[in-house]
């Protein structure tokens, strides 16, 4: 997977991590600088070593990242069920990329103040990319204030290029 469509991936899945809950509410990040791992999932526990970035985030940011992901849902999703179980957030979602139906299921776990995880499994119909499935983990860590030079939004991807996902959301074309 390249840089670019790690970066997508990622920006998705912090994107369902921000879905409307209805009568659940998604627990609000703790501003500051996060280490996230992404992985595809085959390698067990740990298989969130795959790609690793960092995001610096402030309440503001945090927010607007949510909004981000609620609006993709609205436009991508025929169905985002979201619920609690155990103290786990499951959500099952189907969604349209592009000409393939994506049909999915997430658990997530952890406190949102210092860590969370993320596991979820896909079926992609017809086939995504070439496949039929897929399995990713992504985890998350909180790892101190943000540096000097960032600003909330910012995203240090795994080859060292930085990006402002909120000022390319304002600068994307409309919709109509």
């Amino acid at each position: 997977m390249n840089i670019r469509l790690s970066a997508v991936v990622a920006c998705l899945a912090a994107g369902a991590l921000a879905m409307p809950a209805l009568a659940l509410d998604f627990p609000a990040r703790k501003p500051g600088l996060w280490e996230i791992r992404t992985g595809d999932g085959s390698g067990g526990k740990d298989a969130a070593a795959g790609h690793t970035m960092q995001q610096c985030i402030d309440a503001a940011s945090d927010k607007a990242l949510r909004d981000m992901g609620q609006g993709m849902g609205k436009d991508l999703c025929s169905k985002q069920e979201l619920s609690s179980d155990g103290g786990k957030l499951v959500m099952d979602s189907v969604c349209k990329i592009g000409n393939t139906v994506a049909t999915s299921h997430a658990v997530m776990s952890g406190d949102f103040g210092t860590a969370y995880r993320m596991e979820s499994k896909s079926s992609y119909s017809p086939p995504l990319m070439g496949r039929a499935e897929g399995h990713s983990v992504m985890e998350a860590k909180w790892i101190g204030p943000c540096k000097a030079d960032q600003k909330p939004g910012d995203m240090v991807m795994p080859n060292g290029m930085k990006m402002n996902v909120l000022d390319m959301a304002k600068n994307r074309p409309k919709r109509p």
